[in-house]
Protein backbone atom coordinates (compact mmCIF):
# COMPACT_ATOMS: atom_id res chain seq x y z
CA UNK A 1 0.00 0.00 0.00
CA UNK A 2 2.88 2.40 -1.45
CA UNK A 3 -0.13 5.50 -0.50
CA UNK A 4 0.49 4.86 3.16
CA UNK A 5 4.15 5.23 2.74
CA UNK A 6 3.11 8.70 1.02
CA UNK A 7 1.18 10.01 4.14
CA UNK A 8 4.30 10.52 6.16
CA UNK A 9 5.66 12.68 4.11
CA UNK A 10 2.69 15.14 4.14
CA UNK A 11 3.21 15.39 7.85
CA UNK A 12 3.99 19.15 7.81
CA UNK A 13 1.05 19.88 5.57
CA UNK A 14 -1.36 18.56 7.28
CA UNK A 15 -0.44 20.37 10.49
CA UNK A 16 -0.03 23.97 8.63
CA UNK A 17 -3.23 23.09 6.96
CA UNK A 18 -4.94 22.24 10.48
CA UNK A 19 -3.51 24.57 12.32
CA UNK A 20 -5.05 27.43 9.14
CA UNK A 21 -7.98 26.02 9.72
CA UNK A 22 -8.23 26.30 13.12
CA UNK A 23 -7.84 29.95 13.23
CA UNK A 24 -10.89 30.95 11.27
CA UNK A 25 -13.85 31.06 13.51
CA UNK A 26 -16.61 29.03 11.86
CA UNK A 27 -19.75 29.63 14.76
CA UNK A 28 -22.61 30.05 12.73
CA UNK A 29 -23.25 33.61 12.44
CA UNK A 30 -25.82 36.35 10.88
CA UNK A 31 -26.43 35.65 6.66
CA UNK A 32 -24.83 37.87 4.49
CA UNK A 33 -24.79 37.41 0.56
CA UNK A 34 -23.40 34.16 -0.30
CA UNK A 35 -22.51 33.06 3.04
CA UNK A 36 -26.23 31.69 4.24
CA UNK A 37 -24.44 30.78 7.62
CA UNK A 38 -22.11 34.00 8.32
CA UNK A 39 -18.36 35.05 7.37
CA UNK A 40 -16.62 32.27 9.14
CA UNK A 41 -18.74 29.22 8.02
CA UNK A 42 -17.89 30.74 4.18
CA UNK A 43 -14.29 31.02 5.36
CA UNK A 44 -13.65 27.73 6.16
CA UNK A 45 -15.26 26.61 3.06
CA UNK A 46 -13.29 29.05 1.15
CA UNK A 47 -9.86 27.77 2.86
CA UNK A 48 -10.47 24.17 2.07
CA UNK A 49 -11.76 24.83 -1.71
CA UNK A 50 -8.64 26.56 -2.03
CA UNK A 51 -6.74 23.72 -0.54
CA UNK A 52 -7.75 20.96 -2.44
CA UNK A 53 -7.76 22.59 -5.56
CA UNK A 54 -4.76 22.84 -4.92
CA UNK A 55 -3.85 19.78 -4.49
CA UNK A 56 -5.15 19.18 -7.99
CA UNK A 57 -8.61 18.56 -7.38
CA UNK A 58 -11.57 19.20 -8.90
CA UNK A 59 -13.63 21.65 -6.70
CA UNK A 60 -16.86 23.23 -6.45
CA UNK A 61 -18.89 25.83 -4.02
CA UNK A 62 -22.73 25.37 -3.88
CA UNK A 63 -23.63 29.36 -3.23
CA UNK A 64 -22.11 28.83 0.51
CA UNK A 65 -24.32 26.33 1.84
CA UNK A 66 -21.40 23.58 1.08
CA UNK A 67 -19.15 22.33 -1.58
CA UNK A 68 -16.97 19.62 -2.79
CA UNK A 69 -13.35 17.80 -4.10
CA UNK A 70 -13.25 15.40 -6.07
CA UNK A 71 -10.74 12.82 -7.72
CA UNK A 72 -11.43 10.04 -10.27
CA UNK A 73 -13.85 8.59 -12.63
CA UNK A 74 -16.29 6.68 -12.95
CA UNK A 75 -20.81 6.17 -12.56
CA UNK A 76 -20.67 5.73 -9.11
CA UNK A 77 -18.85 7.43 -6.31
CA UNK A 78 -17.87 7.40 -2.54
CA UNK A 79 -18.27 10.59 -0.45
CA UNK A 80 -16.72 11.53 2.84
CA UNK A 81 -19.15 13.89 4.84
CA UNK A 82 -17.41 16.56 6.90
CA UNK A 83 -18.58 19.64 8.57
CA UNK A 84 -16.84 22.49 8.60
CA UNK A 85 -18.29 24.71 11.21
CA UNK A 86 -18.01 24.45 15.16
CA UNK A 87 -20.04 25.09 18.33
CA UNK A 88 -19.18 28.52 20.10
CA UNK A 89 -16.30 27.94 22.07
CA UNK A 90 -16.88 28.63 25.46
CA UNK A 91 -14.93 29.80 28.51
CA UNK A 92 -11.72 28.32 30.67
CA UNK A 93 -9.61 27.65 27.50
CA UNK A 94 -6.08 27.25 28.71
CA UNK A 95 -4.56 27.90 25.04
CA UNK A 96 -6.52 30.52 22.77
CA UNK A 97 -9.09 28.54 21.03
CA UNK A 98 -8.77 29.68 17.43
CA UNK A 99 -4.76 29.78 18.55
CA UNK A 100 -4.50 26.48 16.68
CA UNK A 101 -0.92 26.41 19.36
CA UNK A 102 1.01 23.54 19.41
CA UNK A 103 2.07 21.94 23.17
CA UNK A 104 2.98 18.47 24.03
CA UNK A 105 2.47 17.39 20.00
CA UNK A 106 -0.92 18.39 20.44
CA UNK A 107 -2.79 21.33 18.36
CA UNK A 108 -4.80 22.72 20.73
CA UNK A 109 -8.53 24.84 19.30
CA UNK A 110 -12.07 24.94 18.12
CA UNK A 111 -12.96 22.29 15.79
CA UNK A 112 -9.35 20.46 15.96
CA UNK A 113 -11.09 17.34 16.65
CA UNK A 114 -15.20 17.99 15.38
CA UNK A 115 -14.64 18.11 12.80
CA UNK A 116 -12.13 20.03 10.86
CA UNK A 117 -8.80 17.49 11.98
CA UNK A 118 -10.33 14.62 10.42
CA UNK A 119 -11.40 17.41 7.00
CA UNK A 120 -7.97 17.94 6.55
CA UNK A 121 -7.20 14.54 7.04
CA UNK A 122 -9.60 13.26 4.35
CA UNK A 123 -8.12 15.99 1.99
CA UNK A 124 -4.89 14.67 2.35
CA UNK A 125 -5.78 10.86 2.07
CA UNK A 126 -7.38 11.85 -1.21
CA UNK A 127 -4.17 13.27 -2.48
CA UNK A 128 -1.98 10.09 -1.04
CA UNK A 129 -4.36 8.17 -3.82
CA UNK A 130 -4.13 10.39 -6.39
CA UNK A 131 -0.30 10.99 -6.29
CA UNK A 132 -0.11 6.80 -6.03
CA UNK A 133 -1.50 6.15 -8.78
CA UNK A 134 -4.11 3.55 -8.08
CA UNK A 135 -6.33 2.79 -10.29
CA UNK A 136 -9.78 2.85 -9.28
CA UNK A 137 -13.37 1.98 -10.33
CA UNK A 138 -15.48 4.89 -8.15
CA UNK A 139 -14.29 8.55 -7.87
CA UNK A 140 -14.01 9.66 -4.09
CA UNK A 141 -15.68 13.10 -3.70
CA UNK A 142 -15.66 15.06 -0.18
CA UNK A 143 -18.35 16.75 0.46
CA UNK A 144 -18.05 20.33 3.37
CA UNK A 145 -20.87 21.21 5.32
CA UNK A 146 -21.36 24.17 7.20
CA UNK A 147 -24.12 24.62 9.37
CA UNK A 148 -24.06 21.01 10.98
CA UNK A 149 -23.84 22.05 14.64
CA UNK A 150 -26.75 24.11 14.17
CA UNK A 151 -29.53 23.26 11.39
CA UNK A 152 -28.16 21.00 8.56
CA UNK A 153 -29.27 23.54 5.76
CA UNK A 154 -25.54 22.71 4.00
CA UNK A 155 -26.58 19.19 3.59
CA UNK A 156 -30.51 19.83 2.51
CA UNK A 157 -28.98 22.86 0.26
CA UNK A 158 -26.24 20.16 -1.73
CA UNK A 159 -28.47 16.94 -1.57
CA UNK A 160 -31.54 19.43 -3.62
CA UNK A 161 -28.79 20.21 -6.12
CA UNK A 162 -26.29 17.26 -6.45
CA UNK A 163 -26.57 13.18 -6.90
CA UNK A 164 -25.96 11.59 -3.81
CA UNK A 165 -22.73 9.20 -3.30
CA UNK A 166 -23.41 5.75 -3.61
CA UNK A 167 -22.03 5.21 -0.26
CA UNK A 168 -20.55 7.31 1.94
CA UNK A 169 -18.59 7.97 5.37
CA UNK A 170 -18.25 11.03 8.04
CA UNK A 171 -15.31 10.56 10.29
CA UNK A 172 -17.23 12.75 12.90
CA UNK A 173 -17.53 10.47 15.78
CA UNK A 174 -15.92 7.45 16.91
CA UNK A 175 -13.59 4.04 15.66
CA UNK A 176 -14.82 0.74 14.96
CA UNK A 177 -17.68 1.96 12.72
CA UNK A 178 -21.34 3.52 13.66
CA UNK A 179 -23.97 1.62 12.57
CA UNK A 180 -26.69 3.08 14.54
CA UNK A 181 -27.10 6.67 15.99
CA UNK A 182 -30.19 7.69 18.48
CA UNK A 183 -32.96 10.21 17.27
CA UNK A 184 -32.37 13.80 17.96
CA UNK A 185 -34.86 16.70 18.89
CA UNK A 186 -34.85 19.98 20.20
CA UNK A 187 -37.55 21.73 21.98
CA UNK A 188 -38.12 23.80 24.89
CA UNK A 189 -40.01 24.03 28.23
CA UNK A 190 -41.53 27.10 29.00
CA UNK A 191 -43.01 28.52 32.32
CA UNK A 192 -45.27 32.20 32.41
CA UNK A 193 -44.14 34.19 35.71
CA UNK A 194 -46.98 35.92 37.01
CA UNK A 195 -44.42 37.11 39.70
CA UNK A 196 -40.56 37.31 39.87
CA UNK A 197 -39.62 36.56 43.01
CA UNK A 198 -41.08 36.18 47.00
CA UNK A 199 -39.23 36.99 50.61
CA UNK A 200 -37.96 40.06 49.30
CA UNK A 201 -35.74 38.12 46.46
CA UNK A 202 -36.72 39.17 42.58
CA UNK A 203 -35.40 37.63 39.37
CA UNK A 204 -33.48 40.48 37.64
CA UNK A 205 -32.16 37.79 35.13
CA UNK A 206 -31.57 34.58 33.97
CA UNK A 207 -28.97 32.61 31.40
CA UNK A 208 -27.17 29.66 30.93
CA UNK A 209 -25.42 28.13 28.17
CA UNK A 210 -23.61 28.30 24.56
CA UNK A 211 -25.93 25.84 22.47
CA UNK A 212 -28.36 23.17 22.68
CA UNK A 213 -25.82 20.29 22.20
CA UNK A 214 -23.01 21.35 24.70
CA UNK A 215 -23.20 20.82 28.63
CA UNK A 216 -23.67 24.54 29.89
CA UNK A 217 -20.34 25.40 31.93
CA UNK A 218 -21.67 28.62 33.04
CA UNK A 219 -25.09 29.80 34.49
CA UNK A 220 -25.94 32.76 36.75
CA UNK A 221 -29.40 34.45 38.03
CA UNK A 222 -29.12 38.18 38.57
CA UNK A 223 -31.33 38.95 42.24
CA UNK A 224 -32.85 41.75 44.17
CA UNK A 225 -32.21 41.11 47.84
CA UNK A 226 -33.83 43.19 50.27
CA UNK A 227 -31.98 41.69 53.14
CA UNK A 228 -28.30 41.43 52.11
CA UNK A 229 -27.12 40.23 55.72
CA UNK A 230 -29.81 37.56 55.93
CA UNK A 231 -28.82 36.77 52.11
CA UNK A 232 -25.02 35.88 52.74
CA UNK A 233 -25.68 34.19 55.81
CA UNK A 234 -27.55 31.70 53.76
CA UNK A 235 -25.74 31.25 51.23
CA UNK A 236 -22.66 31.47 53.26
CA UNK A 237 -24.12 28.04 55.01
CA UNK A 238 -25.21 26.91 51.18
CA UNK A 239 -21.65 26.66 50.57
CA UNK A 240 -21.05 25.18 54.04
CA UNK A 241 -23.10 22.63 53.12
CA UNK A 242 -22.52 21.96 49.56
CA UNK A 243 -19.61 23.77 48.32
CA UNK A 244 -19.39 23.14 44.35
CA UNK A 245 -19.49 25.15 41.58
CA UNK A 246 -21.22 27.91 42.58
CA UNK A 247 -20.14 31.59 43.87
CA UNK A 248 -21.68 35.42 44.02
CA UNK A 249 -20.80 38.74 43.29
CA UNK A 250 -22.65 41.53 45.39
CA UNK A 251 -22.50 45.61 44.31
CA UNK A 252 -25.27 46.96 46.70
CA UNK A 253 -28.80 44.95 46.70
CA UNK A 254 -27.89 43.53 43.10
CA UNK A 255 -26.38 39.92 43.86
CA UNK A 256 -25.29 37.51 41.02
CA UNK A 257 -25.19 33.70 41.81
CA UNK A 258 -22.93 31.88 39.18
CA UNK A 259 -22.57 29.02 38.27
CA UNK A 260 -19.33 27.11 36.70
CA UNK A 261 -19.42 23.53 35.42
CA UNK A 262 -18.06 21.53 32.83
CA UNK A 263 -18.71 20.99 28.76
CA UNK A 264 -19.37 18.03 27.39
CA UNK A 265 -20.89 16.92 24.19
CA UNK A 266 -24.79 16.93 24.44
CA UNK A 267 -25.19 13.26 23.26
CA UNK A 268 -22.98 12.39 26.41
CA UNK A 269 -24.27 15.05 29.66
CA UNK A 270 -22.82 12.76 32.14
CA UNK A 271 -19.79 13.32 30.63
CA UNK A 272 -20.14 16.58 31.52
CA UNK A 273 -20.69 19.09 34.73
CA UNK A 274 -24.07 20.83 33.83
CA UNK A 275 -23.96 24.56 35.68
CA UNK A 276 -27.60 25.04 34.89
CA UNK A 277 -28.23 22.19 37.01
CA UNK A 278 -25.89 23.28 40.23
CA UNK A 279 -27.69 27.03 39.92
CA UNK A 280 -30.52 25.69 39.94
CA UNK A 281 -29.79 23.66 42.85
CA UNK A 282 -28.75 26.63 44.63
CA UNK A 283 -31.35 28.61 44.15
CA UNK A 284 -33.83 26.45 45.21
CA UNK A 285 -31.64 26.57 48.56
CA UNK A 286 -31.58 30.64 47.99
CA UNK A 287 -35.49 31.09 47.44
CA UNK A 288 -37.37 28.70 49.11
CA UNK A 289 -40.41 30.51 49.15
CA UNK A 290 -44.11 30.52 47.38
CA UNK A 291 -43.34 32.12 43.67
CA UNK A 292 -43.86 31.57 39.98
CA UNK A 293 -40.24 30.80 39.81
CA UNK A 294 -39.85 28.77 43.06
CA UNK A 295 -42.12 26.39 41.35
CA UNK A 296 -40.09 25.97 38.37
CA UNK A 297 -36.51 25.98 40.32
CA UNK A 298 -38.34 23.31 42.16
CA UNK A 299 -39.49 21.35 39.15
CA UNK A 300 -36.25 21.46 37.54
CA UNK A 301 -34.27 19.86 40.50
CA UNK A 302 -37.15 17.40 41.21
CA UNK A 303 -37.50 15.95 37.74
CA UNK A 304 -33.98 17.10 35.67
CA UNK A 305 -31.72 18.00 37.85
CA UNK A 306 -28.79 15.79 37.58
CA UNK A 307 -30.84 13.07 36.06
CA UNK A 308 -29.20 12.46 32.19
CA UNK A 309 -31.59 9.47 31.21
CA UNK A 310 -34.91 11.73 30.89
CA UNK A 311 -35.89 9.41 33.98
CA UNK A 312 -37.69 12.34 36.15
CA UNK A 313 -39.70 13.84 33.48
CA UNK A 314 -40.98 10.84 32.10
CA UNK A 315 -39.14 9.83 29.06
CA UNK A 316 -36.47 7.90 30.20
CA UNK A 317 -37.20 5.34 27.25
CA UNK A 318 -33.97 3.00 26.11
CA UNK A 319 -33.62 -0.21 23.41
CA UNK A 320 -31.66 -2.97 23.57
CA UNK A 321 -29.90 -1.45 20.10
CA UNK A 322 -28.74 2.01 21.42
CA UNK A 323 -29.30 2.15 25.24
CA UNK A 324 -31.12 5.06 27.37
CA UNK A 325 -32.41 8.07 26.07
CA UNK A 326 -30.18 11.26 26.89
CA UNK A 327 -30.92 14.39 28.37
CA UNK A 328 -29.34 17.86 28.62
CA UNK A 329 -30.77 21.12 29.20
CA UNK A 330 -28.58 23.22 27.17
CA UNK A 331 -29.79 26.61 27.47
CA UNK A 332 -31.88 28.51 29.81
CA UNK A 333 -32.83 32.45 29.67
CA UNK A 334 -34.96 34.79 31.07
CA UNK A 335 -37.40 36.64 28.25
CA UNK A 336 -39.90 39.00 29.53
CA UNK A 337 -42.36 37.45 31.88
CA UNK A 338 -41.00 34.15 30.94
CA UNK A 339 -38.60 31.29 31.68
CA UNK A 340 -37.14 29.46 28.53
CA UNK A 341 -35.04 25.76 28.97
CA UNK A 342 -33.75 24.51 25.90
CA UNK A 343 -33.59 20.80 25.77
CA UNK A 344 -31.79 18.43 23.21
CA UNK A 345 -32.26 14.82 23.58
CA UNK A 346 -31.09 11.58 21.70
CA UNK A 347 -33.71 8.82 21.84
CA UNK A 348 -33.24 5.20 21.28
CA UNK A 349 -33.30 3.99 17.54
CA UNK A 350 -36.38 2.13 18.87
CA UNK A 351 -38.20 4.90 19.91
CA UNK A 352 -40.07 8.20 18.57
CA UNK A 353 -39.77 11.75 18.95
CA UNK A 354 -43.78 11.58 19.80
CA UNK A 355 -43.06 9.42 22.97
CA UNK A 356 -40.77 11.65 24.14
CA UNK A 357 -43.24 14.71 23.91
CA UNK A 358 -46.23 12.36 24.87
CA UNK A 359 -44.28 11.13 27.81
CA UNK A 360 -43.13 15.28 28.94
CA UNK A 361 -46.74 16.13 28.47
CA UNK A 362 -48.54 13.75 30.77
CA UNK A 363 -45.44 14.45 33.15
CA UNK A 364 -46.05 17.96 33.10
CA UNK A 365 -49.50 17.85 33.29
CA UNK A 366 -51.00 19.73 36.45
CA UNK A 367 -47.47 22.07 36.31
CA UNK A 368 -47.03 25.44 35.03
CA UNK A 369 -44.58 24.11 32.18
CA UNK A 370 -45.06 23.91 28.91
CA UNK A 371 -43.89 21.99 26.37
CA UNK A 372 -42.83 24.19 22.69
CA UNK A 373 -41.84 21.40 20.37
CA UNK A 374 -38.83 21.92 17.92
CA UNK A 375 -39.17 22.41 14.46
CA UNK A 376 -37.36 19.38 13.57
CA UNK A 377 -36.96 15.67 14.14
CA UNK A 378 -33.39 13.91 13.36
CA UNK A 379 -34.51 10.53 12.54
CA UNK A 380 -32.78 7.30 14.30
CA UNK A 381 -30.14 5.69 11.83
CA UNK A 382 -29.37 2.24 11.76
CA UNK A 383 -27.58 -0.35 9.06
CA UNK A 384 -27.04 -3.92 9.43
CA UNK A 385 -23.29 -4.85 10.67
CA UNK A 386 -23.51 -7.06 7.84
CA UNK A 387 -23.86 -4.12 5.12
CA UNK A 388 -21.35 -3.99 2.47
CA UNK A 389 -19.95 -0.53 3.87
CA UNK A 390 -20.00 -1.60 7.60
CA UNK A 391 -18.09 -4.71 6.47
CA UNK A 392 -15.25 -2.64 4.31
CA UNK A 393 -14.86 -0.07 6.99
CA UNK A 394 -14.61 -2.61 10.21
CA UNK A 395 -12.00 -4.70 7.82
CA UNK A 396 -9.86 -1.23 7.58
CA UNK A 397 -9.92 -0.66 11.12
CA UNK A 398 -9.22 -3.93 12.09
CA UNK A 399 -6.00 -3.89 9.51
CA UNK A 400 -4.99 -0.71 10.83
CA UNK A 401 -5.05 -1.07 14.24
CA UNK A 402 -4.90 -4.37 14.73
CA UNK A 403 -8.02 -4.33 17.12
CA UNK A 404 -9.58 -7.63 16.30
CA UNK A 405 -12.54 -7.68 19.30
CA UNK A 406 -14.64 -4.77 18.56
CA UNK A 407 -17.73 -4.79 16.84
CA UNK A 408 -19.71 -1.92 15.31
CA UNK A 409 -21.38 0.49 17.92
CA UNK A 410 -24.51 2.68 18.26
CA UNK A 411 -24.23 6.51 19.62
CA UNK A 412 -26.03 9.26 20.42
CA UNK A 413 -24.37 11.68 18.78
CA UNK A 414 -25.77 12.92 15.43
CA UNK A 415 -23.63 12.89 11.98
CA UNK A 416 -24.04 13.76 8.07
CA UNK A 417 -24.81 9.39 7.88
CA UNK A 418 -28.08 10.68 8.39
CA UNK A 419 -28.40 12.92 5.37
CA UNK A 420 -28.64 9.89 2.51
CA UNK A 421 -29.05 6.17 2.52
CA UNK A 422 -26.08 4.13 2.86
CA UNK A 423 -24.02 6.38 4.79
CA UNK A 424 -22.52 5.30 8.30
CA UNK A 425 -19.90 7.53 10.73
CA UNK A 426 -16.14 6.40 11.21
CA UNK A 427 -13.80 7.86 13.76
CA UNK A 428 -12.01 9.43 14.15
CA UNK A 429 -12.26 8.88 18.25
CA UNK A 430 -10.40 5.71 19.31
CA UNK A 431 -11.86 3.70 21.55
CA UNK A 432 -10.59 4.99 25.45
CA UNK A 433 -9.59 8.45 23.92
CA UNK A 434 -10.66 11.17 26.17
CA UNK A 435 -13.88 12.68 24.50
CA UNK A 436 -13.05 16.21 24.22
CA UNK A 437 -15.55 17.27 21.39
CA UNK A 438 -17.71 20.79 22.67
CA UNK A 439 -15.10 20.89 25.65
CA UNK A 440 -12.83 23.29 26.20
CA UNK A 441 -8.90 23.02 25.55
CA UNK A 442 -10.11 20.86 22.19
CA UNK A 443 -7.20 19.06 20.56
CA UNK A 444 -5.74 16.42 18.52
CA UNK A 445 -1.90 15.21 18.80
CA UNK A 446 -0.54 15.28 15.47
CA UNK A 447 0.18 11.80 15.95
CA UNK A 448 -3.61 11.43 15.94
CA UNK A 449 -3.91 13.19 13.13
CA UNK A 450 -1.27 11.19 10.96
CA UNK A 451 -3.02 8.08 12.02
CA UNK A 452 -6.32 8.60 10.13
CA UNK A 453 -5.12 10.21 7.71
CA UNK A 454 -3.41 6.29 6.91
CA UNK A 455 -6.94 4.81 8.09
CA UNK A 456 -8.91 7.19 5.55
CA UNK A 457 -6.98 6.73 3.09
CA UNK A 458 -7.53 3.18 2.73
CA UNK A 459 -10.37 3.36 3.62
CA UNK A 460 -11.21 4.95 0.36
CA UNK A 461 -9.36 2.62 -1.45
CA UNK A 462 -11.10 -0.52 -0.21
CA UNK A 463 -14.33 1.58 -1.47
CA UNK A 464 -13.35 3.04 -4.88
CA UNK A 465 -11.12 0.53 -5.83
Amino acid sequence: MNYINLIDGYKEEIVKSTQEIIKIKSVEDEAKPNMPFGEGPYKALEYVLELSKSLGFKTKNLEGYAGYAEFGEGDESVGVLVHLDVVPEGTGWTYPPYGAEIHDDKIFGRGTIDDKGPAIATIYAMKALKESEVSLNRKIRVIFGTNEETGWGCMDYYFKHEKPPTMAFTPDADFPVIHGEKGIIVFDLVQKLNSNGCCGIKLIDLKGGNAPNMVPDYAEAVLEVQNIDKFEEKFKQYKKEKDNMITMDIKDNIVKVIAKGISAHGSTPEKGENAISYLMNALSYLMDGECDICDFINLYNERIGFKHYGEGIGCGYEDSISGKLNFNPGLIKLEGDKIKLTINVRYPIKSSAKEVYDGIRKNLNGTKVELVEGEGDTKPLYVAKDNFLVEKLMKVYREQTGDLEREPITIGGGTYARAMENAVAFGPMFPGQPDVAHQKDEYISIEHLIKITKIYAHALYELAK
